[in-house]
């Protein structure tokens, strides 16, 4: 009795711990979130297909689909926290293993489990699974936008069309199960309850230190109350992760032109599903839509011993293998960041740069700046501002400096250099291993920041030769695309729809209007021609990435 109630005590805490977190979220975070409750009840499986809760009731819930898609990047200690307050909510399961994995032939064999990171359903399957300590040969990822609903030639792909085995239900578990001398027969089971009774039936049911329905000990109202916080805590993870493990971001995602480099063999995670570093990873895999082989690896697991041995004397997980580049990696940020660098065309920024740009720098900053940038270069004029016509000429002068500057490379980029814009860029472009050139207008655009040497009035000439102000502003060739988010289309959203590619590629294009000026001559024509086709091959060849009609095949890199 005494071991009852520490137990109730630690949920709730757990439950005011998480109420906490997420007033918190609300109150003061800048990134509002929107999720949708589908009803109570523990026997829901999602239909990707349909985007409806199929329940035993047979109620359909519409669900809302993320609109954090364009939002994923390397995980921020923001994450790390939210990740930790995912796995204290579900506290003791999918921690310790309760039933280690019997080596007998006679137990089937997990072969394929169809399953989405943040869904409630599919973590309810993942933590029996770490409780009963097994592996499965291949997790996966199979978000509504995933090859395995929209690729018919990816080897896992799914019918959603199927009606005889509720195609596009998940999570789906196949099987291989032991026939007696026979090679095995696969056996298909669809849904969170059918999967749960039938790993019960094989491999023993929960440790009753698990079990939320102890009737003998807490009868009546007190058990289905104890349900009920079970229940409403089953959904905590999925409120505090939303958005994230859920769909397949941009950056690995078919274009028109260019295939995602992806993996010849599965990866190898050694993970357990309590674990909240070991949930960012599989975040990960799921937004870059990344098959691997699972190893439960959770508290009292054998296979601890193993992880062991492969890293010389630690068991910390996540722990991936990846054998397409014989690469062995602990710690999940670098893990993530090997994903990216690896397996997408491009490594996202940082999300909550996304949110306040969209927030608060393009409807409220921007304008401002706007304004009081000729008001700030008629200030750092050589006459003050007071003398117009001379200030028109000194303008006209570093017009044409930027003019000569933005023709001088392929991709030229003004910056600050305290702007964390500015940085998340620049970072973004060295992940591309694409050649830049990057022009620094000072510190930060305000008085006393901003360079000396015409800083200010190179801000206000970009003002007028592209209608933007504020940096970083972006020139492909000769062409300003704007800012990181926004702009004409802005850098983000130039690599989501492929365009930036074909930018980088052109090798003809409109010249700049000099007033003035005079042609450019057939040599120099050549000469950028070569130089464009030269940039973009070497960009190619760092992505690992092939024009459409040819078999993708994935960078060789190694840590």
């Amino acid at each position: 009795m005494r071991n009852q109630e520490i137990m109730w005590k630690r949920q709730y805490l757990c439950l005011e711990a998480v109420i906490a977190l997420i007033s918190l979220l609300l109150n003061n975070s800048l990134q509002a979130t929107a999720f949708t409750t589908a009803g109570r009840s523990n026997r829901n499986s999602y239909n990707i297909e349909s985007s409806t809760f199929i329940t035993t009731s047979s109620k359909h819930v519409t669900v809302k689909p993320s609109s954090s898609i364009l939002r994923m990047s390397v995980p921020t200690s923001i994450d790390t926290l939210t990740s930790g307050f995912a796995s204290i909510a579900r506290l003791p399961f999918g921690v310790t293993v309760s039933s280690p994995e019997s080596s007998s032939p006679s137990l089937p064999r997990l072969l394929q489990l169809y399953d989405i990171e943040n869904s409630r359903d599919c973590r309810m399957v993942r933590e029996r699974i770490t409780e009963l300590d097994l592996e499965v040969d291949v997790v996966i990822p199979s978000a509504p936008n995933s090859r395995v609903f929209k690729d018919q030639m990816y080897k896992y792909h799914l019918s959603g069309s199927s009606s005889s085995n509720r195609g596009g239900v998940v999570p789906r578990l196949v099987v291989l199960e032991n026939k007696g001398g026979s090679k095995g027969e696969e056996k298909v089971l669809i849904g969170t309850d059918e999967i749960l009774s039938y790993l019960d039936e094989k491999f023993g049911e929960r440790s009753s230190s698990m079990d939320t329905n102890q009737a003998e000990e807490s009868p009546g109202l007190k058990d289905a109350f104890q349900d009920l916080l079970f229940d409403i805590l089953s959904y905590v993870p999925s409120i505090l992760r939303n958005g994230r493990g859920e769909s397949v971001c941009n950056a690995a995602l078919l274009t028109k032109k260019y295939t995602v480099p992806r993996p010849v063999e599965p990866l190898i995670l050694y993970s357990y599903e309590g674990n909240q570093f070991c949930r960012l990873v599989r975040e990960v895999l799921t937004e870059l839509d990344i098959p691997y082989t699972l190893k439960s690896a959770g508290k009292l697991s054998p296979r601890r011993d193993e992880l062991f041995n492969l890293t010389g004397g630690s068991t910390q997980c996540p722990f991936i293998v990846d054998p397409n580049t014989n690469v062995r990696m602990a710690e999940s940020k670098d893990i993530i960041k090997y994903l990216y660098r690896n397996y997408a065309l491009w490594t996202p920024p940082n999300e909550l740069l996304r949110t306040v740009s969209d927030l608060i720098m393009t409807p409220i900053v921007s304008p401002l700046v706007r304004k009081l940038a000729p008001v700030q270069a008629k200030s750092s004029s050589q006459t003050g501002g007071e003398n117009q016509v001379l200030y028109e000429q000194e303008l006209e002068q570093v017009t044409q400096e930027i003019i000569s500057e933005i023709e001088s490379s392929n991709v030229v980029i003004y910056t600050y250099k305290l702007s964390p814009f500015c940085t998340e860029t620049t970072t973004l472009l060295d992940n591309l291993n694409l050649p830049y050139q990057e022009i620094s207008l000072g510190y930060e655009w305000i008085p006393g920041l901003i360079s000396n040497d015409n800083g200010a009035m190179k801000r206000e000439a970009l003002n007028q030769l592209t209608g933007q102000s504020s940096l970083p502003n972006i020139f492909v060739n000769g062409k300003s695309i704007g800012g990181i988010f926004s702009g004409t289309p802005g850098l983000l959203p130039a690599l989501e729809d492929g365009t930036f590619f074909d930018l980088v590629e052109k090798t003809e294009g409109d010249e700049i209007q000099k007033d003035g000026g005079s042609d450019s001559d057939d040599n120099k024509d050549d000469d950028t021609s070569k130089k464009i086709k030269a940039v973009t091959s070497s960009f190619a060849k760092s992505l690992g990435i092939a024009a459409a009609g040819n078999t993708g095949t994935m960078a060789e890199q190694q840590e």
